[in-house]
């Protein structure tokens, strides 16, 4: 079978619906977008436990803290699983690994911005991780066998991060005036930010319209941000607190919430690497790898005792 044939067939599997695994014949940019696409994810993952794992030891109680701890070693698994299922398309973890730390892979823009106050950790539970569930939801539909099925597990405990977030803004805000007064302020920090998790407006988006003819995505991104909006002013308003956008009003005929302009050149200024706290980050991952060597040293190094003893 030539391989214009061989797209041919693999195109109508895709179009029928068919989930494609890591035995079976894909189109070469099909790889490499899963491979890039998995990556910046798992990436993600593995950043996104700084601005949480910086507040277990000021979290409020002992309650917050074991649950903030457990959150945190969640997405380190969540890491794996996703580094796990880019190494069934051929790709190499440590390589991954030391593009996130060289600076030439990118992770979510989302990391980049401080947690100033506990309300913080809440925010980021109800807004950040309520905009992966949103997204991931429909990759656990995707048309990549590992990668739909990673997604699966991965949104199950989201889901239980997003509850544990909406808790602690619930409890702020009928709390003192102080702790409403910290729960917004957080709110006004994290909202804008939480929209532009989704990637950029589909007319900007470079590689949306190939990863949705190939159903890797099913939604674009629009689509997205429009249901993460739809889904997240309602849980605001439940515990009366504004979300910042002036131009936020409710279209009946349309049956959405329409909102206001998104700030694209800060996103696109983050991405760059001039974020808020892109420096630290990349810092604070790439000395944590370095302080890491004797580990990883210390284990190849008993793995070829073993193998050399059996």
């Amino acid at each position: 079978m030539s391989e214009e044939q061989k797209l041919q067939e693999f195109e109508k599997r895709i179009e029928a619906g068919d989930v494609i695994e890591p035995k079976d014949w894909m189109p070469e940019k099909y790889r490499k977008q899963l491979i890039r696409m998995m990556s910046q994810h798992a990436h993600s993952e593995y950043v996104g436990m700084l601005p949480e794992g910086n507040w277990i030891t000021r979290a409020p109680s002992l309650r917050r803290k074991m649950t903030l701890l457990a959150k945190v070693q969640d997405e380190a698994g969540h890491g794996l699983y996703i580094y796990s299922a880019t190494e069934t398309l051929g790709a190499d973890r440590h390589d991954l690994i030391q593009q996130l730390l060289n600076g030439t892979a990118k992770y979510s823009s989302i990391f980049n911005y401080p947690t100033l106050t506990w309300a913080d950790i809440g925010t980021i539970g109800w807004l950040v991780d309520g905009a992966a569930i949103v997204n991931q939801t429909m990759l656990a539909k995707c048309s990549y066998g590992p990668y739909s099925r990673a997604m699966i597990r991965i949104c199950k405990e989201e889901n239980f991060h997003k509850k544990q977030g909406y808790e602690i803004i619930a409890n702020l805000a009928n709390g003192t005036e102080a702790q409403k007064k910290m729960a917004q302020d957080s709110i006004n920090r994290w909202w804008w930010p939480s929209l532009m998790m989704f990637g950029p407006p589909d007319k900007d988006s470079p590689n949306s319209a190939e990863l949705m003819k190939w159903k890797v995505k099913l939604k674009s991104n629009d689509e997205l941000r429009q249901r993460f909006v739809d889904l997240t002013v309602p849980q605001a308003k439940a515990v009366n607190l504004t979300i910042p956008d002036p131009d936020l009003k409710f279209n009946e005929k349309a049956g959405h919430w329409e909102f206001g302009e998104i700030n694209w050149d800060e996103f696109w200024q983050v991405v760059k690497g001039y974020g808020p706290m892109n420096k630290e980050r990349m810092k604070v991952r790439n000395d944590a790898h370095d302080n890491g060597t004797w580990v990883r040293e210390a284990a190849l190094a008993y793995t070829k005792k073993r193998e050399k003893l059996n």
